[in-house]
This record gives C-alpha cells, structure tokens and sequence, in this order.
C-alpha cells in the first residue's frame, strides 16, 4: 500500500477457556471471608483453562476472530506478534505455531515477553512496522496464569486469570491513526517485586528446587501497587504530551486491568472521568499482558470504536516494566 501514513486498529477478538471460577471457590481455599476478593481487587470471577487446553489453542481462538472481524484473509498479515509470559514451552517460541494454526502463511512471527505490559509493546511494534512496510500485523495477547499460580499464597492466587486478546493493526492513510503518543519505560529496581524465582537459565530445573519456586510469588503487594500507579500515571501524562493532547480529551482509557484499586488511583490523578475507563476485571480478572486487548475487544462489542476516537491505554508490572500509548482509532 503506497503513501502509508499510519496504522489502524481494523479489527478485534477475544478468547476465554470454559471454566468460570468464582471468588467463593478461591476465598473457601484460602479461609477468607465472603466478599474479600471483591472488595480488594474488583474481581468477582475469572476463567481457568482445562487440562487440555494449551496457550496457542486460546491464542489462535482471539486471532481468528480477529482476523475475521477485520476481514482480513490470513495470506494478507505479513508479521505476527505474540505478548505472553506462560508460552507453551521454552523453546521454541508460540508464535511461529501460532501463525500456523491461523495459516499465516505470509506472515513472520515472534514472542514477546513484556509480562503484563506486553501488548502495549507488541501495539507500538506493530504500528512502526506497519506504518513503515504498508501491510498488516496480527497482535496477540495470551496468557495462561492458572498454571502458574501458587495457590497458598493470597496475594497472587486471588488476582491471576486465563485470557487471550488481539487486534488486528492495519495501514491507514489518516494522519490522525494510529499510535500518536507514546511512552515506554521501565525501573529495573522493582526487578524481583512479582517473579516466578526458579526454571530460567539462572536457576534451572533441579529436584533439589522446591516446587514453590517455580510458580508465581509476589513479594510486597503495596509496593507493587504504588509503584504501579507511579508508572502508569508518569507514562500516561508522557504520551499525553508526545500526542498533544490533554486527559479530557481521552474518548475512553483502557488500562492493565490488574487491579481496580490501581486504575482507579491512576485514572483521579490523571483527572479522566471514571465513566470512561473500560473496566473488564470485574467479570476476567487479571491475565496479565491480554486485559488490554481483551478490554477493546469487549468494549468494542459493547459499543464499537467512533472515528476519531482517543485511547490512552497504560500498564505496569513485573520487572517492572510499563508504559503508556495513545491511540487514535
């Protein structure tokens, strides 16, 4: 496509696994009282997958509707981005199989590991290439955190859930599309705050590591929320400016959906109407990298995206690693 000024979202999908499990299941493990994971986190339910189930299953499920919302065929998508911290193995990487589940024939495909600001990433990534190359790019979110969670531990087993999201980032000739604010960053001082601590390169698989140590583990929950909304504010404020706009000007915020208590703080500090944040977590808890797909995917269902709309979408999470962009749709 000749005179590529910038991209487009052109289409959106979702994906969720069979299982719903309600807080009461949780809380009766756990030996809380009814309530308490609602009142902390907003999160009444999530879904889990099954034992059959795999990452690029749930992924190729939110690509294919993706792609057929953009009515987009799967020889046209030139480069597959896959945001996920749970792939189906270590090596190789999910996306190349990913891509051949979809038949994407034409197509390139890489993991990204950004944890839950993954797809913030892989969305700027996208529209770079896009807007350089003049051809489509699948962006996948997925996750499969329920595999991952120690569930003895209160506060990550009440957050963590199963998902997969994805758009479609096409060319557009509009000036005003696409990414039109951006800000990455990250504060490797907060390294360890949310860590799975064995099963890498520096600590590899030995029977002498006890099997805790290979699942999720998050050492100060009030540290990770502080910093967290620290991040998320800084870097939203940071796009704002690159985009030239003011927060009033935000059509709809769309931020990780890790904790309402988080956007929530974010969103007054910003002084964006709380009317305008598209809150998924109630009903999907937190899959980390996938909220924010899935938020536009369920958002853009409820109530399909205007022309010339604004998104501010924002995460923070483990490494700590963050970010924010400004869409214009």
């Amino acid at each position: 496509m000749r005179n590529v000024r910038s991209s487009r979202l052109a289409g959106f999908g979702h994906a969720l696994p069979a299982r719903r499990v309600d807080n009461g299941e949780i809380e009766a493990k756990l030996g809380l009282e009814p309530g308490w994971i609602e009142r902390r986190t907003g999160i009444r339910t999530r879904y889990w997958v099954g034992e059959a189930d795999t990452l690029t299953g749930l992924a190729a499920k939110a690509g294919e509707a993706a792609l057929a919302d953009a009515g987009i065929g799967p020889s046209d998508i030139a480069l597959t981005l896959l945001a996920t911290s749970t792939p189906d193995h270590l090596l190789p990487p999910s996306a190349p199989l990913l891509a051949h589940r979809l038949g994407l024939t034409r197509s390139g495909a890489i993991d990204l590991a950004g944890a839950c600001s993954g797809f913030l990433y892989a969305l700027t990534l996208a529209d770079g290439f896009v807007r350089a190359q003049g051809r489509p790019v699948l962006v996948v979110a997925a996750n499969i955190l329920s595999r991952r969670i120690n569930s003895a531990e209160r506060a990550s087993a009440v957050l963590f859930a199963d998902a997969a999201g994805a758009v479609v980032v096409a060319p557009s000739d509009d000036p005003e599309t696409g990414v039109i604010g951006v800000d990455l960053a990250c504060d490797g001082s907060g390294y360890d705050l949310i860590s799975i601590a064995a099963g890498g390169s520096s600590r590899p698989f030995s029977p002498e590591i006890a099997a805790e140590e290979f699942l999720m583990t998050m050492r100060d929950g009030r540290e990770v929320f502080s910093r967290a909304v620290e991040m998320m504010t800084r870097s939203s404020i940071r796009a704002l400016a690159a985009a030239g706009l003011r927060p009033a000007a935000v059509s709809r915020f769309v931020p990780h959906q890790a904790n309402v208590r988080i956007f929530d703080a974010v969103c007054n500090q910003l002084g964006i109407d709380l009317s305008r944040t598209v809150r998924t977590i109630e009903e999907h808890g937190n899959s980390s990298a996938a909220t924010i797909p899935l938020s536009l995917s369920v958002a853009h269902r409820a109530r399909p995206f205007a022309p010339r709309e604004k998104l501010l979408m924002t995460a923070a999470g483990a490494g700590l690693v963050g970010g924010a962009v400004v869409f214009g749709v």
